[in-house]
């Protein structure tokens, strides 16, 4: 007869822990075991987990630390968590994250079940037309100097769950494995990419910045994504002084505003006057700023609203020219709908959602693209680019649905 577990974890949890990580699928970790390596034997495995948690001797294996290049430019680094210890670090998210997730604030939008991006996105807009001025922030390496201290005070005031609290201070220090396989000990900050990450990151600055806000600056509403966040003032002698006022604030809780990315910005449009420097900010790959609208009348104005980042549209136009088009010239045209339609789909979902025309050049753009593929591919369409263009809106004309983007821009056949 098995011996009782000091800890109540049932198997029926670590198997949903389980389904929801093959969802999300991810890479492997420092083993270097894939998730279909982990379900070439996947009973003993999951058993591996719970045994393992249910008796408290589970320790994290480092994390593999993942170069991921910034649209601003510089690395950010990711963290990789095995397989398995994403399971066991799902297993307890299963557990603490319905404790904490009806106590968040209702601005607050990144990783949250039920909010998006977009939400955020159209409460901001909404805002802004409200409120002559924003102050936008990002504080500098959130996941990488919050302080263990303060985070597991949190933790406990909502739980007090052995298991829970034994498993999360051993994630906390788990150590950073980089390429050449020296690892680096963590003092502070919870590794970016892991599961369990996100909700703590949340929980923390519930504290640091929405509880306090709530408290201390209740007049000025705000939208936060993780450590992205705009808040919407009445005068820029209030956004002055939420800013230094702000930066106390996160100096108490051990963090930083980050000097480059912190701005007061002015929501120019028609009706407000007035010149200041700073009249855009960007929020979540938008930027807002002063933009030509068109009213239900057909009447034009300035609006201030969000659209497609330049730095977003730049880092899509780069995933475009990744893809090398024009040199698969084996693939059919119907080849290449297949593959690409998903990718391009995703992106006009996201950032065709406000002022879609802004999107409208990289459409063309990836027309331009399939347009030096059919030169390549057709010895008759070769050095003949009108030709091309020709032939490609005639596929256009024949089957206007193939490439999910010819719904906005479709090739002419001249």
């Amino acid at each position: 007869m098995d011996k009782p577990k000091p800890y109540a974890i049932s198997q029926w949890l670590v198997y949903q822990a389980y389904e929801r990580v093959k969802a999300n699928r991810g890479a492997a970790g420092v083993d270097g075991e894939s998730l279909r390596m982990f379900e070439k034997d996947l009973k003993n495995n999951l058993y591996k987990v719970w045994n393992r948690m249910s008796s408290g001797s589970y320790f994290p294996p480092p994390v593999k630390a993942v170069e991921i290049p910034k649209k601003t430019g510089g690395v950010r680094i990711l963290g990789v968590p095995t397989v398995a210890d994403r399971i066991a670090q799902t297993v307890v998210k299963l557990t603490f994250e319905p404790l904490v997730e009806p106590l968040f604030h209702p601005d607050s939008y990144g990783y949250r079940p039920g909010r998006s991006a977009h939400d955020a996105l159209a409460q901001t807009r909404r805002r802004c037309w409200r409120y002559d001025w924003v102050l936008e922030f990002d504080i500098k390496g959130l996941f990488d100097n919050i302080p263990h201290d303060l985070l597991m005070k949190a933790v406990r005031k909502h739980t007090d769950n052995p298991w829970v609290l034994l498993y999360i201070e051993r994630w906390l220090v788990a150590p950073l494995q980089r390429a050449d396989g020296s690892q680096e000990p963590r003092t502070r900050g919870t590794p970016q990419g892991s599961v369990i990450s996100p909700v703590l990151a949340n929980l923390f600055l519930h504290y640091a910045f929405d509880v306090w806000m709530s408290r201390r600056h209740a007049d000025q509403p705000f939208e936060r994504y993780a450590d992205d966040a705009v808040v919407h003032c009445r005068s820029y002698a209030a956004a002055a002084a939420l800013k230094e006022d702000l930066a106390r604030r996160l100096a108490e809780c051990g963090l930083e505003l980050h000097p480059t990315k912190t701005r007061i910005v002015y929501c120019q449009d028609d009706d407000r006057r007035g010149t200041y420097p700073e009249t855009s900010f960007d929020f979540l790959g938008y930027t807002f700023r002063p933009r030509r609208s068109k009213n239900r009348q057909g009447k034009y104005f300035i609006n201030f609203t969000p659209a497609v980042s330049n730095a977003a549209l730049k880092a899509l136009r780069h995933t475009v020219h990744e893809w090398r088009l024009h040199l698969r010239v084996g693939h059919t045209i119907m080849d290449l709908a297949r593959q690409y339609n998903p990718i391009v789909r995703g992106w006009m979902q996201y950032y065709g959602r406000f002022y879609p025309s802004a999107l409208y050049p990289l459409l063309r753009h990836i027309n331009r693209v399939l347009i030096r593929w059919a030169t390549r591919k057709y010895k008759t369409l070769e050095h003949h680019t009108r030709r091309a263009e020709h032939w490609l809106g005639g596929v256009a004309q024949r089957e206007p649905h193939l490439f999910t983007h010819w719904q906005r821009i479709r090739p002419a056949a001249r």
